[in-house]
C-alpha cells in the first residue's frame, strides 16, 4: 500500500495500478492519528472508510498537485533528520572531503564504528549514528517544486536517500508510518572545508515522496539517481539501501533518535533520512541553477523530481526591543 497527499487536501492510496481518495481524510497525519487511537493499522482504517474517487496519480503528480506524503499542520511541529556513515560505501565519499594527517578521518572512524557496532541483536543497543537536523516543516519540499538553495550557499547537492516517517503517540511512543525516497539536499563544498561545518551544510530544505510505502523497509532497495540538464542526463548513478547494504538496522538508528526525550512529544511528525552512498560531488559533477534532480525506486512508486533554484541574497537584520 502507498499513500500520497494532494496540496490542496486530500489523501490518495494506491494498491497496483489503481489510486483512489480515501474519503474522510484530508490529510494523511490525520489518518495515522486515527490510526493511533484506534490501535489499529493504517491499512485497517484505509480499508474500514471503503473505496473513494480514482485519480490519475501519475497525472496529479505531473501538475504538481501533489504535496510530500505527510505533513504536521504546524511546520514547527514536524523535524527533519538524519543519520550518515549508515551505508556499506558510504565513507569512501566522505572520507576523501575529511581525511587527516594521521591518514584516518573522523567520518572513517565513525563508519568502523557501524561496521562494527551498528547491527546489535535484538534486545541490544548499538553504536551511536552520527546524527544531523535539517529543519523543520518550513524545509519539507513537495516533489516537483524547486529546491532553493540559499545565496550564501557554496553547492546545492543531491543525496538519494530513503525516509521514514513516525508519529508520536500520546503517551510518547513512536509509531512508524512507513518509508519514501527522498532528497537530503545539502552543500557538500561547505562541509569540506571543515567537519565543523557539517551542521551548517545540511541546514537546506529536503524534498520527499510522492508516496510513502506503508510497512517494513525492504531489506534490499535499488534506485537510480540522475541530473537532467536542459533535459538531457547530465549524471546519473545507481544506489543501493535496506538494511542488506547498511552498516546500521533501522532499529538501532530509531533507538538512536527516539531515546530523546525530545524527540518523544506526542503529536509531533518526525521524518528521519537513513543516509546514501551515492553522491554526484564525489564523481566530480557540479551542479548548476535549473538542473533537475530526479530519484527513482520502483519499491516506492512515482519518481521524486525536483528544480535546482537559487535565492536572491536577503540583508539579514536584528532589532533591539
Amino acid at each position: 500500500m502507498f499513500l500520497s497527499q494532494l496540496k490542496t487536501g486530500g489523501v490518495i492510496c494506491r494498491q497496483g495500478e489503481a489510486a483512489r481518495l480515501v474519503p474522510g481524510f484530508n490529510s494523511t497525519y490525520e489518518l495515522a492519528k486515527v490510526a493511533i487511537a484506534a490501535k489499529a493499522s493504517v491499512a485497517a482504517i484505509v480499508e474500514k472508510q471503503g473505496e473513494g474517487d480514482s485519480v490519475d496519480l501519475l497525472a496529479l503528480l505531473d501538475a504538481g498537485k501533489l504535496d510530500c506524503p505527510i505533513r504536521h499542520p504546524d511546520p514547527a511541529h514536524m523535524y527533519l533528520t538524519g543519520t550518515g556513515l549508515t551505508h556499506t560505501g558510504s565513507a569512501s565519499a566522505r572520507d576523501s572531503m575529511h581525511a587527516d594527517t594521521a591518514g584516518m578521518s573522523d567520518s572513517m572512524k565513525m563508519f568502523r564504528m557501524g561496521i562494527e557496532g551498528g547491527k546489535p541483536k535484538p534486545g541490544e543497543f548499538g553504536v551511536q549514528p552520527e546524527w544531523f537536523y535539517k529543519g523543520n516543516g518550513v524545509n519539507a519540499i513537495a516533489p516537483g517544486d524547486d529546491l532553493v538553495s540559499p545565496s550564501f550557499a557554496l553547492d546545492g547537492g543531491e543525496e538519494p536517500e530513503m525516509a521514514g516517517y513516525y508519529i508520536i503517540g500520546e503517551d510518547g511512543t513512536a509509531h512508524r508510518l512507513g518509508f519514501s525516497v527522498a532528497n537530503e539536499f545539502s552543500d557538500h563544498v561547505t562541509e569540506k572545508i571543515n567537519y565543523l561545518y557539517l551542521a551548517h551544510s545540511k541546514l537546506r530544505p529536503a524534498s520527499f515522496g510522492p508516496e510513502i510505502l506503508v510497512g517494513p523497509l525492504p531489506d534490499h532497495v535499488e534506485g537510480v539517481s540522475r541530473i537532467l540538464r536542459d533535459g538531457k542526463t547530465a549524471w546519473e548513478k545507481a544506489f543501493v539501501s535496506g538494511e542488506a547494504n547498511m552498516s546500521h538496522t533501522i532499529a538501532n538508528l530509531e533507538y538512536h533518535h527516539f531515546k530523546y526525550a525530545l524527540f518523544c512529544q506526542p503529536g509531533d511528525l518526525h521524518v528521519h533520512m537513513y543516509g546514501t552512498a551515492t553522491l554526484s560531488v564525489a564523481d566530480g559533477f557540479v551542479t548548476q541553477e535549473g538542473d533537475v534532480f530526479e530519484i527513482q525506486s520502483p519499491q516506492f512508486g512515482l519518481p521524486l523530481r525536483n528544480r535546482l533554484a537559487r535565492a536572491a541574497a536577503e540583508p539579514v537584520t536584528v532589532k533591539m526591543l
